[in-house]
């Protein structure tokens, strides 16, 4: 009883190791047996050949036979009308003998050729098998290979899910955390840039107001002029308070 039980416990783990290799690759297994079985299928032609030689051999018997007995007929014959009927009895009973010789070898051809017709339908049956067999298998690699492909792909799709909970989603919010930080640098910059521009602009103004008056000198020393009062009311909104200070004083 306890070997019985260590042989069944044993023979349980051999079948799930096998079945671990069995669901591993599926398709080299159906290989495996499809190359068994055309394996088999060798060697039962081989069979079939050497019986189809033994099948030829009693055909050919049988035909030997049957020229022996129509032999045998036509001297029994030949002797019976030549009145010898001693001989004529000698060949009727080879005769005899060789009829039942025939008919026992017609019975056995014939059992042989149902034989191999038999065996030759069994074997076109298996060999119309194994092709559709074949077929199976280029037809279940390319299954599993798309469907594998599929899944990986529906994985794909799920990974690049832009969900904030997903790595992906994590990923596209600290780049757009970067963008807002940049964008906000470039517009500090561009507010820092304007920093000045009043004073700059004041400047020109002045520059503008004092090449206007030196350019009114001119022309009243050149006598193109008369001398007049420079509108300071006008000048002071042009130029205001502190470029007017200026002006006055290069003008003194």
């Amino acid at each position: 009883m306890i070997v019985q039980k260590f042989w069944a416990a044993f023979r349980a783990q051999i079948n799930k190791i096998a079945n671990i290799f069995w669901e591993a690759d599926p398709i080299a297994q159906m290989q495996y047996e499809y190359d068994r079985a055309v394996e088999q299928l060798k060697e039962g032609r081989t069979g079939l050949e050497q019986y189809r030689g033994l099948v030829e051999r009693v055909n050919r018997q049988v035909a030997a036979n049957r020229s022996h007995t129509q032999q045998l007929e036509a001297e029994t014959e030949a002797y019976l009308k030549a009145g010898d009927r001693v001989t004529a009895a000698k060949f009727a009973l080879e005769l005899q003998k060789a009829k039942t010789e025939l008919a026992a070898n017609e019975q056995q051809l014939e059992m042989h050729e149902t034989a191999y017709g038999n065996n030759l339908k069994k074997i076109k049956h298996a060999n119309e098998k194994l092709i559709e067999l074949k077929q199976k298998i280029q037809k279940y690699d390319a299954e599993l290979k798309m469907s594998a492909a599929e899944a990986e792909i529906a994985k794909l799709a799920e990974s690049f899910d832009m969900n904030l909970t997903t790595d992906f989603g994590q990923i596209e919010t600290v780049i757009q955390q970067k963008i807002d930080a940049n964008r906000g640098r470039v517009r500090v910059a561009a507010d820092l840039s304007q920093k000045g521009i009043a004073d700059i602009e004041a400047e020109e103004r002045m520059q503008s107001q004092l090449a206007e008056q030196a350019l009114t000198n001119f022309e009243v020393e050149l006598g193109l002029k008369s001398p007049e009062t420079i509108p300071v009311a006008q000048a002071e909104k042009d130029l205001g308070p502190a470029t007017q200070r200026t002006v006055e004083k290069q003008t003194r």
